[in-house]
C-alpha cells in the first residue's frame, strides 16, 4: 500500500514553500531547480503553456502582460477592493467583469480567478513534493494571514481543491511559525510573532504551555507588506523618470517591470549595504540611475512599517498584556530582514527579537508540524495542540442597520454561538438573515459575507416568534450560519458562501477541466523541463567552447559535437519532448571527452599552485543530467 504523505504549504504573496516532517524536524522540499523558495509567478509562455516558479520570473520583464505576481493581493477581493493594486500591477481585467463577481485577470489571451492562479502555484508545489517522495501527494496544511477573511480564505480552500489537494486545515501564518519555533525551542511563556511578508502584515500573541499553543490574540492587515515598499520606490523612479528624462513610461508595462525588479534587488542590497545604485534600461535605450543611501530609504519607507505598529499595540491590548511580559518575539517574513524593521520591533516590544528561524521558511515548517500532528503524529508532536482564533468577529444587521455581534474577534476556533432574536412587524411570516463579519458598528461598515432567508414562520404578533440564530466556525476560520424559529420549527441554513468566492459548480468546473488536461499538461511539462535541460546544456557547451580543452579535441570531434548541438537547438524549440530528450542525451554522450579534459586541465592547474576555484572546472558539460537553475536567474 502506498505511503499517504501530508504536507505542510506556505503560499505566499512572492514565495511558495512546501515542507514534511523528517523524523522530528521539519524539512523544506527543494524544487526543480534544487532551490527551496518557489517564486509565486505564473506565467504563459509563447506556445500558451503554464510556466511557474522561477522559469517565470523572466516574462515578468520580456512579456508582462503574459504574467502574474502577488496574486494572493487579489484573492477573496472584488473590483472595487483592487484600484490601488492596478496602479503597479500589470494586471488586466476581463472586459465584461461585474462589480460583486470573482475577478478575472487576463493572462495573454485567457483569463484566469486569483484562485486558478494560485491553484497553479498549489500544483508545482505537489510536484515537488510527488517528485521527492516519488508518490501521490493529495492532502496538506495550507497557512493564510491571520487576518484573512471569511472571502479569502474560502478563496484560499477553492484553489487547493483545483489543484487537486485536500485541504485538511487553514493555519494562521503566525500561529505556524510558533509551531515551529516552539518545536524548536521546547519553552514554555508568551511569544510574539511579527509577521510582515510580501503581501500582509499579522501580530499574533500566543501562549505555549506543555505543548499546548494558544492564540490568545492577533491584528494585522491584509494589505500591507514588502510590496507596499516596491511600489514606493517605483512611484519615485516613475517621477523621477518623467521629470529628467522627460519620459513617461507609467504605461510601458515592460519599463515598469524592469523597474520593478531593480528596486526590489535594491531593498536587498540596503539591509546589507550603506547604500546601493538603481540603473535601469529603459525602453528606447535611455537608462534611469540613481544612488539610494539606506538613511534615505528608511526615511521613504517609515510611513510603511508605522503602519505594523497599531495592529501591535491593539494586538497587545486585546491580550491583556504589556510588552515586557512578552519572553520572545520571532520574526517572520522576508520584509523583516530590513534593519529599520528589525529596530522598530525591538523598540515596540522592548527585546531584540528572535532571529534563528530563517524567516523565508518558518511558516511552511510550521504548517509541516501542524500537518504531522494531522496525520497522527511522533512522540514529539502527539502531545502539541493548537488553539487558534478567529481575527474578525462575526454577526448579523438587525433592525436600524446595526451590527449584532454573535462570535466576537480573538475567540477561539473552532466556536459556536447562538443569539435570539424576534420579528418586528405584525404577522411577518420572513426574516431575512444578513451575515456580517467586521468590527464596526454599521451593518454598511462591516463586510458582507451572504444573505439568506427564514421562511414559512407562521403569522404571529409582532414579538411572539423566537428565532434562533446559530453561527459555527470551524477550525479553518470558515462560517456556517442557521436560523430556526422555535415554536413552528421552521428553519434554514447556509454556509458562508463569501461575496467574490468561487461557487461549487466554478470549482467542479475547474477541477474537471484538470482532469480532462492532465494528460496534456504533463505532455506540455515534460517539454518544458526538456528545454530547460537543453538550454543547460547548450549554455555550459558554449562556456566549454571558451576552455583551452576545446581546442585540444580532434577537428572530427569538434564537428561532431557541433552538429548535435546545431540539432538540440533545433528541436528544443519543437514540442517533441522525446526529440528533445534524444538530443540532450547524445550531446551529453559526445561532450563528455570534453568534460574529461577539462578535468585534467583543472587538476593539472592547480597542481601548479592555482586553486580548484580559479581554474576553470566546472564551466563546460558534463555527463548525466545537468542541475542548471541559470536560466531561472
Amino acid at each position: 500500500m502506498a505511503t499517504d504523505y501530508i504536507v505542510g504549504i506556505d503560499l505566499g504573496t512572492t514565495n511558495s514553500l512546501v515542507a514534511y516532517m523528517q523524523g522530528d524536524s521539519p524539512v523544506v522540499i527543494p524544487g526543480e531547480d534544487g532551490l527551496s523558495l518557489v517564486p509565486s509567478v505564473v506565467a504563459l509562455d509563447e506556445k500558451n503553456q503554464i510556466i511557474v516558479g522561477n522559469a517565470a520570473r523572466k516574462y515578468l520583464i520580456e512579456t508582462p502582460e503574459r504574467a502574474v505576481y502577488s496574486v494572493k493581493r487579489l484573492m477573496g477581493r472584488g473590483v472595487e477592493d483592487i484600484q490601488q493594486e492596478l496602479k503597479f500591477f500589470p494586471f488586466r481585467l476581463a472586459d465584461d467583469m461585474q462589480a460583486g463577481e470573482v475577478l478575472r485577470i487576463k493572462v495573454g489571451d485567457r483569463t484566469y480567478t486569483p484562485p486558478e492562479i494560485s491553484a497553479h502555484i498549489l500544483r508545482q508545489l505537489k510536484r515537488n513534493a510527488e517528485r521527492f517522495f516519488g508518490g501521490p501527494v493529495t492532502r496538506a496544511v495550507v497557512t493564510v494571514p491571520a487576518y484573512f477573511n471569511d472571502a479569502q480564505r474560502q478563496a484560499t480552500k477553492d484553489a487547493g481543491r483545483i489543484a487537486g489537494l485536500d485541504v485538511l486545515r487553514l493555519v494562521n501564518e503566525p500561529t505556524a511559525a510558533s509551531l515551529a519555533y516552539g518545536l524548536d525551542k521546547k519553552k514554555n511563556g508568551i511569544i510574539a510573532v511579527y509577521d510582515l511578508g510580501g503581501g500582509t502584515f499579522d501580530i499574533s500573541i500566543l501562549k505555549l504551555h506543555d505543548g499546548i499553543f494558544e492564540v490568545i490574540a492577533t491584528n494585522g492587515d491584509t494589505h500591507l507588506g514588502g510590496d507596499d515598499i516596491d511600489n514606493l520606490l517605483i512611484m519615485i523612479a516613475l517621477d523621477d523618470i518623467q521629470g529628467d528624462l522627460k519620459l513617461d513610461v507609467r504605461r510601458n508595462g515592460e519599463a515598469v517591470a524592469r523597474i520593478r525588479k531593480a528596486v526590489i534587488e535594491a531593498k536587498i542590497a540596503l539591509s546589507s549595504q550603506p547604500f546601493t545604485k538603481l540603473d535601469v534600461e529603459l525602453p528606447g535605450g535611455q537608462r534611469y540611475q540613481r544612488e539610494i543611501t539606506r538613511e534615505a530609504f528608511e526615511e521613504l519607507i517609515a510611513p510603511v512599517i508605522q503602519r505594523t505598529v497599531a495592529p501591535s499595540t491593539q494586538a497587545l491590548k486585546d491580550s491583556g498584556l504589556k510588552p515586557e511580559q512578552i519572553d520572545e518575539v520571532v520574526l517572520v517574513g522576508g520584509s523583516t530582514r530590513i534593519p529599520k524593521v528589525r529596530q522598530l520591533v525591538e523598540k515596540l516590544f522592548g527585546r531584540t527579537p528572535h532571529i534563528d528561524l530563517n524567516p523565508d521558511e518558518v511558516v511552511a515548517l510550521g504548517a509541516a508540524v501542524q500537518a504531522h500532528i494531522l496525520g497522527g503524529g511522533s512522540d514529539i508532536t502527539k502531545e502539541m495542540l493548537l488553539l487558534d482564533v478567529t481575527p474578525l468577529s462575526l454577526g448579523i444587521e438587525v433592525a436600524g442597520g446595526v451590527t449584532d455581534k454573535i462570535i466576537l474577534r480573538n475567540s477561539t476556533v473552532p466556536a459556536s454561538a447562538t443569539q435570539h432574536y424576534t420579528t418586528q412587524v405584525d404577522g411577518q411570516t420572513n426574516v431575512a438573515i444578513h451575515v456580517l463579519q467586521g468590527e464596526r458598528e454599521l451593518a454598511r461598515d462591516c463586510r458582507s459575507l451572504a444573505r439568506f432567508d427564514l421562511k414559512g414562520i407562521p403569522p404571529m404578533v409582532a414579538g411572539i416568534p423566537r428565532i434562533e440564530v446559530k453561527f459555527l466556525i470551524d477550525a479553518n476560520g470558515i462560517l456556517q450560519v442557521s436560523a430556526r424559529e422555535q415554536r413552528s420549527g421552521q428553519e434554514a441554513q447556509i454556509e458562508v458562501q463569501p461575496s467574490y468566492g468561487l461557487t461549487d459548480e466554478q470549482v467542479e468546473s475547474m477541477l474537471l477541466e484538470s482532469y480532462d488536461y492532465a494528460e496534456e499538461d504533463f505532455r506540455q511539462r515534460q517539454v518544458i523541463e526538456a528545454r530547460h535541460e537543453a538550454e543547460t546544456i547548450l549554455g555550459a557547451l558554449a562556456k566549454g567552447k571558451k576552455n583551452q580543452a576545446w581546442r585540444n579535441l580532434s577537428s572530427d570531434e569538434r564537428r561532431h559535437i557541433e552538429t548535435l548541438e546545431r540539432a538540440l537547438v533545433t528541436v528544443k524549440e519543437g514540442g517533441d519532448y522525446h526529440a528533445i530528450r534524444k538530443g540532450i542525451d547524445v550531446l551529453n554522450e559526445a561532450t563528455t571527452h570534453l568534460a574529461e579534459m577539462m578535468m585534467d586541465t583543472a587538476v593539472s592547474t592547480a597542481l601548479k599552485g592555482k586553486t580548484m576555484d580559479e581554474s576553470d572546472l566546472g564551466e563546460g558539460p558534463q555527463t548525466g543530467h545537468p542541475v542548471g537553475k541559470a536560466e531561472f536567474e
